[in-house]
């Protein structure tokens, strides 16, 4: 039994615990016994939930089954039409769910689909093909550029071998693999001799020893954490699921205590419980799962047209309720492209404008332009040279002759480029990119600023021979033909390029490198590391006829040129997007896998408290407990170096906290912590299979700024969910008291169970939908998040809710009794003036419901065009019913004279009444007055 990390051993511990040689590999037969007692090397899956149990489990809900009693009572009352409706919604939201559910089930399969179909190994003393689900430990990998690994290895031998991990631990640069063995406890991100299943050799080949498979890979830990997280209610869903078990127990009250009223004064029983039956059936908002649905489909579709793709349709709500927004910081915060930010040479500093791949940009001193021209252009010419990346656009690699420069040219400088030059200058076309490695692709483009093309040089200096770069020398030489000599042209780490170095460029004289310059170069590289910049020195040597070209006869001597500083830039909008979150009370957090110092400057460029206290590492985050983790949460800003369980553990400890929670990201790493969060974002350009899968929302530009605009989008559709709510709960309210007042005061029954049910269809309808897709109010990311635990009622909506209810019901009541009193107890007239007051009410109350802050004239009563046409098809329907012969025999009405409608009218509307001549007149008097 291995005792100690495989990162901890040697190569030769490693064969030995392993039982295997090297240069052979396993036998065959030996790699079958091995693959019966490990089994597969493939990601185990639980069992799933079966199909019809999925759909079935839609039905559960008590809101479904409200609606389902609700169903039954329509049918019985004969109300076909209601109880299709009724159960068409009940089965669409079914299908809906059932198909969210089963989709999210699919995010272990796409991470399957990240494993190596295939790999080389050394088995019997042969290199063979075998498929990767038959890797064993202790096989011989055989590695080289463009494999994805099959299995987690350790480095036996490598040349120059580099791994693309920024799926698994957000590393943004590809990583050197080497073998020997590392000490003490080391971060994923860290452990430079082992490579990772499911990651991608970049660079050199080499040799490794299968340590893991299968489901004791990092990639199985990963898939192990995704199938623990379970799957939880959203915001919206609990508060949904509370208000159905409030109007259950209300309905059942209603209905008994209407029933046992009207029967103890004497009332036909039958007729009682038709009355009771209906009322339940009107205050049970029917309606609202309709509405909820069609709100939150309407905000998908405008979320589309701003780059959010919601996969879930809750998460479009809970969006609008998080707190706090846990940010992978690698192609999220960050571009995900390295970019060239600083040079130092000829003894002075220079920024470099511009940012990506495009190669637009320049080169400035103290804001001023500086010209490319001797030791700047000899920094440039160096890191073009030395160089094996492709500046590509459009996914096309073009000849330099074609491209022509990267941006504006000094006097004297030279054009280049041809009549086809401006198709390619980096302003017009698609989108740059690089093939190779980032940090070469970042030196291509900070010479194409200045107008120096590989391509082009080569023509001029052409390459006779490269030294490349491996991880013991830390450098890369390439020899060119300059003229009728030989020049070695050098990058690498500053330390290493420094000792190679006697001499320096200075305004294009070679002068010694005595003590006070090497001081001054190196305060600048220092200078250059503390601002999380990583930095490359270059230089060069004319070589003798006849020299050696290898590395030790041409890699000394040399004239060092100078410094370059690059970094993966913030995304331009995501600093911006992170004020806009601070200012909406939500906080953002980032995680990544990158070193504390890269962290921190990111951080401080974006705009994020970084200071002490502020920001944590992995192994910090590894020494403390749950608890611990959870009353530090709060105060951290930036998590650096964390692994895929880090970004688990803090997700789920600042839901402890009463947070809900956004977890962004792209990799793999990022699935687990996706999938466990209140709402999980992925990015769609660079994010994995995997990542979209788990996710709830995914960003189709990849842009930090998205998030924030599906967040505000949220709180508005949050918003307009109370707005229906309070307008379809005190509508029913309404009718409630209306009928309960009247049945327990001894008067005749003011509405009939079908007018009742008909003033549901008129108003719970098309207002309450045209409500739903209603504007968003101003102001909205201004204000805090709403509490996660607060009831669908907080905030007064309860009280304004009861209060508008209230009125309603009197006014009703005070109508009727009016017409009964008029009308020498002709009961049509009355229950006709008291049914028509009540759905005039509701219409007026529709537009006072828009706001819970505003006036309705404030917030303009044509400004919704929606609610204006649905309030006019629900007054003409109301009309019919009136004034149509025919209806009014099924609905028991008389038409209505003047008189009628002024009372209707007046009784329906004084609050709007009131409200605009306090808006037009009170208002207007005390401004005047206190402008005075």
């Amino acid at each position: 039994m291995q005792s100690r990390p495989w990162y901890q051993l040697s190569p030769e511990e490693a064969l030995m615990v392993l039982g295997v040689d090297a240069g052979r590999g396993l036998a065959t037969i030996e790699a079958r016994r091995r693959l019966e007692e490990k089994g597969p090397n493939q990601l185990q899956a639980r069992p799933g939930v079966p199909p019809y149990r999925l759909f079935l489990s839609q039905f559960q809900d008590l809101m479904v089954l409200v609606l389902l009693a609700a169903t039954a009572v329509s049918a019985f009352l004969g109300e076909v039409a209601d109880a299709i409706t009724i159960v068409a919604i009940v089965i669409i939201n079914a299908i809906l769910g059932f198909i969210q559910e089963y989709r999210a089930e699919r995010s272990l399969e796409a991470l399957k689909e990240m494993a190596a179909p295939e790999a080389r190994v050394r088995r019997d003393g042969e290199i063979r093909r075998v498929p990767a689900r038959e890797i064993v430990p202790g096989d011989i990998l055989l590695l080289e550029s463009g494999d994805r690994v099959a299995a987690d290895a350790l480095v036996l031998t490598g040349s120059n071998l580099q791994a693309d991990e920024a799926a698994l631990t957000g590393e943004s640069t590809p990583v050197p693999k080497a073998p020997g063995a590392l000490a003490g406890e080391v971060a994923l991100g860290d452990r430079r001799n082992m490579v990772h299943q499911g990651t991608v050799i970049t660079g050199g080949r080499g040799v490794a020893v299968v340590v893991a498979t299968g489901m004791a890979t990092e990639f199985g830990k990963i898939a192990g954490l995704l199938q623990e997280v379970e799957a939880e209610e959203t915001p919206l869903q609990k508060r949904l699921a509370a208000l159905g078990r409030w109007l259950v127990l209300a309905c059942l009250a209603i209905c008994i205590a209407v029933v046992v009223a009207g029967t103890l004064r004497g009332e036909d029983l039958y007729g009682m419980f038709l009355a009771g039956v209906s009322l339940a059936v009107a205050a049970i908002p029917e309606g609202l799962p309709a509405i909820v649905t069609v709100c939150l489909a309407l905000g998908v579709q405008k979320m589309v047209q701003r780059q959010a793709i919601i996969r879930k349709l809750p998460a479009v709500e809970t969006l609008g309720c998080a707190t706090v927004i846990c940010s992978d910081k690698t192609g999220t915060l960050t571009r995900n492209q390295m970019t060239v930010r600083r040079v130092w040479v000829g003894g002075r500093s220079l920024q470099v404008s511009g940012t990506g791949y495009n190669p637009r940009g320049k080169y400035q001193e103290k804001g001023r332009r500086a010209a490319v021209t001797g030791d700047l252009k000899m920094l440039l010419t160096i890191a073009a040279q030395c160089n094996n990346a492709q500046l590509q656009k459009a996914g096309l690699t073009i000849g330099g002759w074609l491209r022509g420069g990267g941006g504006k040219r000094d006097k004297g400088e030279k054009k280049g480029g041809g009549i086809f030059g401006k198709l390619f200058d980096g302003r017009d076309g698609g989108e740059w990119t690089i093939s190779g490695d980032p940090t070469e692709g970042a030196l291509l483009v900070a010479a194409a600023k200045g107008g120096l093309w590989r391509e082009r040089l080569e023509r001029e200096e052409p390459r006779l021979a490269e030294i490349p770069f491996d991880s013991d020398r830390k450098r890369m030489s390439v020899i060119c033909r300059v003229g009728k000599g030989l020049r070695a042209y050098v990058k690498g780490a500053p330390d290493v390029i420094f000792d190679l170095c006697d001499t320096i460029l200075l305004d294009g004289q070679v002068v010694p490198l005595d003590a006070a310059r090497r001081r001054e170069i190196q305060e600048e590289n220092e200078a250059m590391a503390s601002r999380a910049l990583r930095v490359l020195a270059v230089a060069y040597r004319d070589l003798e006829p006849g020299t050696d070209l290898q590395a030790a006869a041409v890699e000394k001597n040399l004239v060092l040129v100078g410094l370059i500083g690059m970094i993966d830039p913030p995304r331009t909008e995501a600093a911006a997007a992170i004020q806009v979150c601070r200012q909406a009370g939500i906080k953002v957090v980032m995680i990544t896998g990158d070193h504390q110092v890269t962290a921190r400057a990111v951080a401080r460029e974006l705009g994020l408290p970084a200071g002490e206290g502020e920001v944590l590492n992995g192994q910090q985050l590894e020494a403390m407990d749950d608890a611990d983790l959870a009353r530090m949460a709060p105060g951290v800003n930036v998590y650096a170096r964390v692994a895929p369980h880090h970004k688990l553990r803090l997700v789920r400890a600042l839901k402890a906290s009463g947070h809900i929670v956004a977890m962004t990201g792209d990799g793999v790493n990022d699935a687990p912590a996706i999938k466990e969060a209140d709402i999980g974002i992925a990015m769609g350009q660079s994010g994995t299979d995997v990542t979209r899968e788990a996710a709830a929302m995914i960003l189709a530009d990849d842009n930090f700024a998205t998030i924030v605009a599906a967040i505000e989008e949220g709180r508005g559709i949050y918003d307009n969910v109370r707005k229906f709510i309070r307008y379809l709960l005190s509508c029913n309210i309404g009718e409630v008291m209306t009928m309960f007042v009247a049945v327990i005061s001894g008067l005749p029954l003011p509405l009939l169970p079908i007018q009742i049910l008909w003033m549901n269809l008129v108003t719970d309808g098309l207002p309450a939908m045209a409500l739903g897709i209603d504007n968003k109010e101003p102001g909205l990311m201004k204000r805090p998040p709403h509490p996660p635990g607060e009831s669908v009622f907080a905030r007064g909506l309860g009280k304004a809710m009861a209060f508008l209810g209230l009125q309603i019901g009197l006014a009703t009541l005070g109508v009727f009794i009016l017409g009964l009193y008029l009308g020498d107890g002709d009961l049509i007239t009355a229950r006709t003036l008291a049914f028509t007051t009540l759905v005039m009410a509701q219409l007026f109350a529709v537009f006072e419901c828009r706001s819970e802050h505003l006036s309705p004239f404030a917030v303009g009563y044509f400004s919704n065009p929606y609610l204006v046409m649905a309030v006019a098809a629900s007054l003409a329907m109301q009309l019919l019913v009136l004034y149509l012969p025919p209806l009014q025999v099924v609905f028991k009405t008389v038409p209505l004279n003047l008189f009628h409608w002024g009372v209707i009218l007046l009784a329906a509307g004084w609050r709007t009444l009131l409200g605009g001549v306090n808006y037009y007149l009170v208002a207007q008097v005390r401004r005047l007055v206190w402008e005075r």
